[in-house]
């Protein structure tokens, strides 16, 4: 299995994968190989569709699990066994296509004005005021930060692209005084108890979670909510969708396209960054 794994893992730094991607294919194989105990090598295309069945039967795995599992199984197979081709016919769940139930610019404003902790309030501020991913957000370093261009450079984001995201005026004020603060040396949101690292994803999972219940918001959605909150108010503000693409990271136009069947009535109102001053305001 070791072997294994280095040939794995050689496969996916060619291809520039990233960490997460890294660790999400070779779980989904470690899963393929303890359920049935034998090396991949020694498997049928029937074992293969009796492993995902039992996904699907008795580890009740949703439509996106039941993918990811796939791609990276087909990717043991084709790029590192040298199958010629992965034509297994796996029945996996229909992904449910759901609108997500959008915070208002007033739902955000109280999720984050009740979020006690001034460093967990910065972070939540700074996820919604650039519409970032969660793991982009916990990736900031102190370098990144242009303020005198008032620019945020996101770092091999998904896809392992870097982009360049516009930090509004009253964000951009709100981290000088975080920094002021904190003094943070190379990651933004450090660990308090180790400040040479970063803290967690499930950190700023939960400080969201957190906020949330305490101001009494009801909708379902966790930290990711923050970005369509972004997503949608800036497409309610006239901006273009193709820019909207560009600040998102979407490799894809159809991936931003969703938030205009989102929104359908894009008349305006206050801005992203207008919210945020009034933030700045109630917690000068």
């Amino acid at each position: 299995m070791k072997r294994l794994r280095q040939m794995m893992i050689d496969a996916m730094l060619v291809r520039g994968f990233s960490a997460r991607t890294h660790q999400s294919y070779f779980y989904a194989v470690v899963k393929l190989v303890k359920y049935y105990r034998r090396a991949p090598d020694q498997l049928t295309t029937e074992d293969i569709q009796g492993f995902f069945l039992h996904l699907v039967k008795h580890c009740h795995l949703t439509s996106a699990s039941c993918r990811l599992y796939f791609n990276g199984i087909r990717f043991l197979y084709i790029e590192v066994l040298q199958w010629p081709s992965f034509d297994v016919p796996i029945a996996i769940p229909k992904m449910p296509q759901r609108i997500p139930e959008l915070l208002t610019r007033t739902e955000v404003a109280r999720i984050i004005s009740a979020c006690a902790n001034p460093k967990h309030r910065m972070m939540l501020t700074t996820c919604y005021g650039c519409g970032l991913r969660v793991s982009e957000l916990m990736a900031i370093k102190v370098r990144h930060i242009d303020g005198e261009r008032r620019l945020l450079r996101v770092e091999q984001g998904k896809g392992a692209k870097d982009r360049q995201v516009e930090i509004p005026d009253t964000l951009l004020k709100g981290l000088r005084r975080y920094w002021q603060a904190y003094r943070p040396q190379e990651w933004l949101f450090p660990n308090s108890q180790l400040p040479d690292r970063v803290l967690s994803i499930t950190t700023a999972q939960k400080a969201f979670g957190a906020a949330k219940r305490a101001a009494g918001i009801m909708k379902v959605g966790g930290i990711h909510s923050l970005r369509h909150a972004y997503a949608t108010h800036q497409l309610e503000n006239g901006l273009p969708v193709h820019q909207l693409q560009r600040l998102l990271g979407h490799q894809n136009i159809h991936s931003t396209l969703r938030y205009v069947h989102w929104v359908p009535n894009t008349q305006g109102g206050n801005t992203g960054t207008d919210l945020i001053a009034a933030l700045e305001v109630d917690h000068g």
